[in-house]
Order: structure tokens, then C-alpha cells, then sequence
């Protein structure tokens, strides 16, 4: 993920100003910053950070279940007719995860040249970043995910998404602001109109639709699957639209305050309106349960894999009102939000391998010498699993115990300025 966090300058900004201030806007609306550098300091605007921390640390219950919740190997969470209403909201909350850490990584892309890269660095940086995301989940989280040493199965997630939408970024940013933003918008609105084209319509390139729209598992060699359980097509949409952003964040308090607002609140109203007419954006129209609340959950139970349209309107609008509540400083009880914000890549493996330690502790505290039996065959036994008491409790633990690393990683990152460390 990109790791420079909002940050915006300040042509005259004061020797000293209260923290929790952010400074004027660039003029020009950062187009300028782009093409030639800021030459004054930067100030973080945390507010950004403080959001991006707080999906991560939602984003961690939702892998916690993942390894460990009995449920996980035999249905889906949101499948409204095996689920529960605790189980149900477990996993929806999560959905904010993926969707405000690519918009949000197109955001910091916008503000890390705003605060002094040139277009021709910028675009380096998100080709390379991007390449080198791409390589860390084919390897090192890929591992970490399925334990695998034998690359039977890989599934190709959220950083193969940013790190291919970095990709395509570092050429889109050489386009005008606007027109990188009217790209993204287009991608998110329109890309349900694909939904009929399925990867046979592609003949030979079939595997490309794959990657890019539908998801469907490939096995380009024997005994070797790859899963695009994130395919392309909207997360560039997504991260473009979050480039887009960036300029807003440049304004004056008050009034990106506004705009954040009107922008949160008219994305979650077109959601609830698209969504009640059943009509376009989600390719699982929602229908009348038997409770009101089931009904509910099927209203906003909209389809991930891909993210659909209204899925993005659900999740984005109410995290664009969320970054404007937060836009007014931040307290004691939010900095180890803000700490885990600014280390999300670190924090993402770091976790990954911190629950999948904790699953096999767990699988030889419950099975004992029979581990190896009851796992034969890579299957999950028939018992496995735990309740969501045990779920929640692992994972306050688990967000517990990273949070010292990930405040020494990000003191280590404000101290020192190698170019290595914005990879990390």
C-alpha cells in the first residue's frame, strides 16, 4: 500500500502551528506541485491515517475469522439463508476494508506529489512500488495465506490489486487531475455493464478476463491454480477515483470539510437509491426475507468479487464522512489508530503471519499428537473451529500485540528518510 500518508504543503505557512491544524491550500490545486515540487515542508494530515487505521484494524477480525471461525470452511457468511445476524455483521463490516485502502492509496499517490515528487518520480515510484507489491503477493503473502510451500493454489488478492492499480496509475498521472478522476469514476459506474461478457466470449484470452473482471480460477500448468479473487478492472477504477481526491484534501479546512460531506452523503444516498430500484450496479438484486432484518441484510448484502458499483457507493460514501469527522485532530485514544495507518504494509504481512502462527498453535493445543491426521490431506477436520466469543477475544489480542512493532517501524520511518523504507 502506499505508504506516504496525506500529507499537503504550505507556501507560507508559520515556523510553528497547533498539530491538530493542517495548513492552507497550494495553489493552483496541486497541479503545479505536480509538475515542478513543493518547496516547503509538508504537514501530515492524519485524519487519513486515523481512517486507514481503522479498517486495518477491522480488516484484522475478518482474517481471525478466516483462520479460525468453525464456520469458515462450510459456508459463506453473507449466504443469508445458512448465516446468523452476529456472523452476518461480522463479515459486512469488513467490506470496508479493501475499498478504502486502494481509494486511499490513489489518495496518498496524489498527495506524495503534491508535497514535492515531479511527475516523472512519481510515476517511477508507483511502476516500482507497484511491481514490488505485486512480487511480495505472489511470495512472501501468498505463504502467508495458505501455507503452502508447493504453489498448488494461489489466490491473487488485495495487494496484487493495488499493486497492479499502481501500475496503471504511474501512466494515468501523466493525464490532468480531472481527467485521471473522470477515468476512475467511469470505470466504478460503468463496469457492471461487462457482467455479461464471460471469459469464454475472450476465446484464447480468456485468462485475461480473468485477471481483469470475472475471477474465475486458472490452471496455467498442471496442478498449479491461480485465483484473481480481486480482479483488476474496478480496483484501478477505485484507486484512479482516490487520486482524484487528492486536491480536496489541499483546501483550506472548512472547506474540504464541506466537500468531504457532500461527497460522503451523496455517494450513500445514490447507494440507497440505485439500490431500492433494483434496477443496476450489483449483480445480486436484494429481495424480501422472511424478517425485516434478514431483508435488510439482503439490501445491503452487495457483491465483492468484483466490488459492483453500489458495493463501492456502500463502503466509500460513508468512509468520505467518516475522513471528514476525523478531520478536526486527533485525541490520545486515536494515535495507535493513526500509528497502524502509517505502517499498513508492514502491519498487512506482519498480521497475516501473527493468525496463521495462532491457528497452528490453536490446531496442536486442540488435536495434540493427532495434528498431522486430523489436517491430512490439506482439509480442515470436521470439529475445527471456534465460536465468535474466541474469534473476538484472538483478535483484540492480535491488534494487541502488534501494536509496539508497528509504532517502532513507524518511529523508524519518521526518523529516517532512505528510499527503501517507502517500499516497506
Amino acid at each position: 500500500m502506499v505508504r506516504n500518508a496525506a500529507q499537503i504543503t504550505a507556501p507560507h505557512a508559520p515556523a510553528r502551528r497547533d498539530p491538530s491544524e493542517s495548513p492552507p491550500a497550494v495553489a493552483g490545486g496541486g497541479e503545479e506541485a505536480l509538475a515542478g515540487g513543493a518547496r516547503d515542508a509538508p504537514a501530515r494530515l492524519d485524519s487519513v491515517d486515523l481512517l486507514r487505521g481503522l479498517v486495518m484494524i477491522i480488516m484484522a477480525l475478518d482474517h481471525v475469522r478466516v483462520f479460525l471461525h468453525h464456520a469458515t470452511p462450510l459456508f459463506d457468511p453473507t449466504d443469508l439463508a445458512r448465516t446468523n445476524a452476529p456472523l452476518f455483521l461480522t463479515r459486512w463490516v469488513t467490506h470496508f476494508c479493501a475499498p478504502v485502502f486502494v481509494f486511499l492509496a490513489g489518495t496518498g499517490a496524489f498527495l506524495s506529489g503534491a508535497r514535492g515528487k515531479t511527475r516523472g518520480e512519481l510515476s517511477r515510484f508507483l511502476l516500482t512500488r507497484g511491481l514490488w507489491l505485486v512480487f511480495l503477493e505472489l511470495t512472501v503473502i501468498r505463504l502467508a495465506w495458505t501455507f503452502d510451500p508447493t504453489y498448488s493454489v494461489t489466490p491473487l488478492q488485495v495487494i496484487w490489486a493495488i499493486g497492479w492499480s499502481m501500475v496503471v496509475l504511474s501512466a494515468l498521472i501523466y493525464l490532468p487531475t480531472w481527467a485521471v478522476t473522470t477515468f476512475g469514476v467511469a470505470v466504478i459506474a460503468l463496469h457492471n455493464l461487462l457482467d455479461p461478457l464471460t471469459s469464454a466470449s475472450f476465446g484464447p484470452l480468456g485468462w485475461l478476463w480473468s485477471i481483469l473482471h470475472t475471477g474465475e480460477p486458472l490452471e496455467p500448468f498442471a496442478g498449479r491454480q491461480f485465483i484473481p479473487v480481486y480482479p483488476l478492472i474496478p480496483w484501478v477504477g477505485v484507486m484512479a477515483a482516490g487520486y482524484g481526491l487528492g486536491p480536496v484534501l489541499l483546501l483550506e479546512r472548512e472547506r474540504r470539510r464541506r466537500l468531504l460531506l457532500r461527497l460522503g452523503v451523496g455517494l450513500t444516498l445514490a447507494f440507497v437509491v440505485l439500490r431500492a430500484l433494483n434496477f443496476y450496479g450489483d449483480p445480486r438484486p436484494w429481495s424480501l426475507q422472511e424478517s425485516g432484518l434478514f431483508t435488510l441484510f439482503s439490501f445491503f448484502n452487495t457483491h465483492k468479487y468484483p466490488p459492483s458499483l453500489l458495493f463501492l457507493l456502500m463502503t466509500l460514501g460513508p468512509a468520505l464522512v467518516a475522513l471528514r469527522l476525523f478531520d478536526r485532530g486527533t485525541g490520545r485514544l486515536a494515535r495507535p489508530l493513526v500509528t497502524f495507518g502509517r505502517v499498513p504494509l508492514f502491519y498487512y504481512v506482519l498480521h497475516l503471519y501473527l493468525i496463521q502462527m495462532l491457528a497452528v498453535v490453536f490446531a496442536i493445543a486442540r488435536y495434540g499428537p493427532r495434528v498431522g491426521e486430523a489436517f491430512a490431506g490439506g482439509r480442515l477436520p470436521p470439529d475445527y473451529g471456534y465460536g465468535l466469543s474466541v474469534i473476538y477475544a484472538v483478535w483484540l489480542g492480535v491488534v494487541a500485540a502488534l501494536y509496539l512493532p508497528c509504532r517502532w517501524f513507524a518511529g523508524l520511518k519518521r526518523r529516517r528518510r532512505e528510499a527503501w523504507l517507502s517500499y516497506l
